[in-house]
């Protein structure tokens, strides 16, 4: 290595820091719908009303399931991690709604509910992402990977129809998704000038600027589209 490349990637380890900050919804959301579940699935929910997750918003304003990440990423590091990432169906609903996962990340997809599911992402751009599989019982658990960059990777459920979840897959390990009151972490992002991408299913995404060599906080304000108002 060059005594330039040396220093570059010197500097990167001095000035390396932890990208932080809050998604804030701005306008009145819609009202979630609610969901017309079936008996079984009602009674897993102790009959309790089950809404869509369209606009969760929490503490101060707060926009959860927004992924914020870096468009332009540095090179050298791989994307997600040796700990796998889990989609569980539980009570008849996806969990998490919206999640990350690095590009040849393990995803675990698990059933939790004692009766039939099947997990069909067959709506995905990317051919090789493209699979529907049953899981016919309670505790049964397919892994799967993914070779290629998506946003979003739509999954759904055919055997009930509101079970709906959404997977942002990067190729660099630079992304998060935002948690119930609209906060993210990006940790360990070498120094340099990014550009970062907050983006919500319903709100639409921004992009800021910034430069890093240090910790930073980064926040954004996403708005409720007209048409939904």
């Amino acid at each position: 290595m060059t005594v330039a490349a040396l220093l570059a990637v010197s500097t990167q380890m001095i000035f390396a820091g932890e990208l932080t900050g809050k998604v804030t919804l701005k306008g009145t959301p819609p009202p979630e719908i609610k969901i017309a579940m079936d008996p079984v699935c009602g009674k897993l929910n102790n009959n309790q009303p089950v809404t869509t997750r369209h606009y969760m918003v929490g503490a101060d304003g707060g926009l959860a399931n927004v992924w914020v990440f870096v468009k332009n990423p540095p090179a050298g590091k791989a994307a997600g991690g040796d700990q796998g990432v889990v989609l569980d169906q539980v009570s008849c609903l996806y969990q998490p709604y919206v999640l990350g996962i690095g590009v040849g990340q393990k995803l675990v997809v698990r059933n939790s509910d004692p009766f039939l599911h099947n997990v069909n992402t067959t709506a995905s751009a990317v051919p090789s992402h493209r699979f529907n599989i049953a899981q016919p019982m309670k505790g049964k658990e397919d892994a799967k990977t993914f070779e290629k960059p998506e946003l979003p990777l739509k999954f759904m459920c055919n055997v009930h129809s509101w079970m709906l979840a959404y997977a942002g897959v990067f190729d660099h390990p630079y992304y998060a998704v935002t948690d119930k009151d609209g906060k993210f972490k990006l940790p360990d992002l070498p120094a340099g000038k990014y550009t970062i991408v907050a983006k919500h299913m319903k709100a639409g995404e921004k992009t800021q600027e910034i430069t890093v060599d240090g910790n930073k906080t980064a926040d954004f304000t996403l708005e409720v589209p007209a048409a939904a108002k």
